[in-house]
């Protein structure tokens, strides 16, 4: 018979631990922290000294949300480069899932104002005419919108080769019809004087003048959304529509206007135009 005396009890291993009696017995299911003896007539499950530090790395990986699936091949690979990797990893998901969240909180204030009656004075609206215009442009295909600043470090550099010199604040154009959530078609751009010339990848266009409605947001970038909103309904409530597309060049596409950009202004104060062509 296995001398047990030497041995905790569940419940003295989960105090020392700070894992519950539940999680234990889930983690045994799994075969993550199996019990040094179980007693044969009682069931009860008894665990010895030398499990804590395995009980306490599995705590630690719990604690930064790991699931009780990973943790085996995890623990058995501590100390590798994919033990290594497999927490970067974590990070990163855990650093975009934090955003997520900061985003939707900042979505419901919006929501809670609004349903306040207090004023959007964030947003405004109005109709113009944009003058002909000549863009230099970078496209390409990036994982979302959030991304796009993937093309702006290609971009600048290569303006800065090129000789190019920009005339105005750059923005972004949106080549795909839909919202897309994930692998956006678009372009960086910035605004040229007139028979300026480029190379590949670079590419030259010139937008003839044209009615557009512009929705002007003071705040963070995420919140165009809210942007395209308000232009819909300005839309509809005027009885205009979005003027027809071209498949690939970038006449009657939507298209953002960065006025003062990062890291020289605070989230809060950025100033983005959002243009929409009309017909």
């Amino acid at each position: 018979m296995l001398d047990t005396s030497d041995l905790m009890s569940i419940g003295e291993f989960s105090a020392l631990t700070r894992i519950s009696i539940r999680m234990v017995r889930h983690h045994e299911s799994h075969g993550v922290l199996v019990p040094a003896a179980v007693d044969e007539l009682t069931g009860h499950r008894r665990y010895a000294m030398s499990q804590l530090p395995r009980a306490l790395a599995i705590r630690r990986l719990r604690d930064c949300g790991f699931g009780v699936s990973s943790m085996g091949p995890l623990l058995a690979a501590r100390g590798s480069d994919a033990y290594a990797e497999a927490l970067r990893m974590q990070r990163q998901t855990l650093t975009q899932e934090y955003a997520a969240a900061r985003q939707r909180l900042d979505n419901l204030s919006q929501l809670i104002t609004e349903d306040q009656g207090l004023a959007m004075n964030d947003i405004s609206i109005e109709r113009r005419t944009d003058p002909a215009q000549t863009f230099i442009t970078l496209r390409g295909v990036v994982a979302n919108y959030a991304a796009e600043g993937e093309l702006w470090q290609r971009f600048m550099p290569l303006l800065g080769q090129q000789g190019i010199s920009p005339i105005g604040p750059g923005g972004c154009i949106e080549h795909d019809e839909e919202y897309k959530e994930a692998d956006v078609d678009e372009s960086v751009f910035v605004p040229v004087a007139a028979g300026v010339t480029a190379q590949a990848p670079l590419e030259v266009f010139d937008l003839p003048a044209q009615e557009v409605v512009v929705g002007t947001l003071r705040g963070a970038y995420h919140r165009l959304g809210d942007v395209h909103a308000r232009i819909a309904e300005h839309l509809q409530q005027n009885g205009l529509r979005p003027a027809a597309r071209t498949a690939e060049g970038v006449v009657g596409k939507h298209y953002n206007v960065y006025l003062n950009a990062p890291p020289q202004v605070a989230e809060e104060d950025r100033l983005t135009e959002l243009h929409l062509p009309i017909r």
